[in-house]
């Protein structure tokens, strides 16, 4: 048995889609274009291709891209001055503050400080609680992509075994709460517990967050388990490689011969946080406009 590869860059490509139908739609209605403001503090590599990523995916769905670049040493004080003015910015329906931030900066207190319904991370504490307490809220956007490609693949999870290893406030936690909302029997696994193996072998469902390149191995596996491979870890390089590959926290050769389906890295859970991130930006701008947000969002 091969496991069936679950495709996120084609399901990524139909969600960004339905977005900018639904944003043309939008902009018909509203008579402004839904906003999304991305704040990138200092000079970080990584977040640097980040912020360009959202920027062209943004522009890409028929949105407007506010960027606001800012000297790695901004003060807090004007950094929280920035962002209570995109709050107040009624051109702005999302605010997205590119982490981390420079070791100066309270993250806490920044995300704190974005208003809970442009909030489209999904990371304030008021959005943390109306998803737990089944409130209509802004989910963070990796463990909502991996609930969409879930869904399509197996439709109802009611009463399915699902085991998420990670406990972060960005993707285990959320992930755990949505399994959850979906009447799936849900299991928090992380580095404490006892003969992790053991725990995941129960599980019709897997969902690794850990961030340990291939630490999930085929004989974990249920046979035919659905497995979610959120990590992405770059391996050393092999003799005469400039970069090593990369690789999820699954093992992704052992796994396909055990599961039912799997999504690969890269390929899998990676672009659907983008195209969540501009799904949610879109929501925020219906529900700001006060207008009913389309079916298929």
């Amino acid at each position: 048995m091969t496991a069936e590869r679950i495709n996120g860059k084609a399901f990524a490509a139909s969600l960004r889609e339905r977005v900018g139908e639904h944003a043309a739609q939008f902009e018909a209605s509203a008579g402004r274009r839904a906003g999304l403001a991305v704040v990138l503090v200092g000079e970080d590599p990584a977040s640097q291709v980040y912020v360009r990523s959202k920027h062209k995916a943004t522009v890409a769905a028929g949105m407007e891209s506010f960027e606001h670049r800012l000297p790695a040493d901004t003060s807090e004080e004007d950094l929280l001055a920035l962002v209570a003015q995109l709050n107040a910015d009624e051109a702005v329906d999302g605010i997205l503050v590119q982490l981390p931030l420079p070791g100066h900066l309270d993250e806490q207190a920044v995300i704190a400080s974005i208003s809970p319904d442009k909030d489209v991370d999904g990371f304030h504490v008021t959005n943390a609680g109306r998803l737990a307490v089944g409130q209509s809220g802004f989910v963070p956007c990796t463990p909502l992509g991996c609930m969409m490609l879930l869904t399509e693949r197996l439709g109802d999870l009611s009463g399915l075994e699902a085991v998420v290893i990670g406990r972060s406030n960005i993707v285990g936690k959320p992930m755990a709460q949505l399994l959850l909302d979906a009447n799936a029997t849900v299991t928090i696994a992380h580095s404490r517990t006892k003969d992790l193996p053991s725990v995941v072998r129960r599980a019709d469902i897997v969902v690794a967050a850990v961030g340990r390149a291939e630490m999930v191995k085929a004989d974990w596996l249920k046979e035919g388990a659905t497995v979610i491979d959120v990590g992405i870890n770059r391996l050393p390089p092999a003799e005469g490689e400039e970069k090593g590959r990369l690789v999820g926290d699954v093992d992704y050769a052992g796994a396909e011969g055990v599961a039912g389906a799997i999504t690969p890295v890269p390929g899998g859970v990676g672009p659907m946080t983008i195209a969540v991130l501009l799904r949610n930006t879109l929501v925020a701008a219906y529900r700001n406009a006060d207008l009913q947000v389309p079916d298929g969002l």
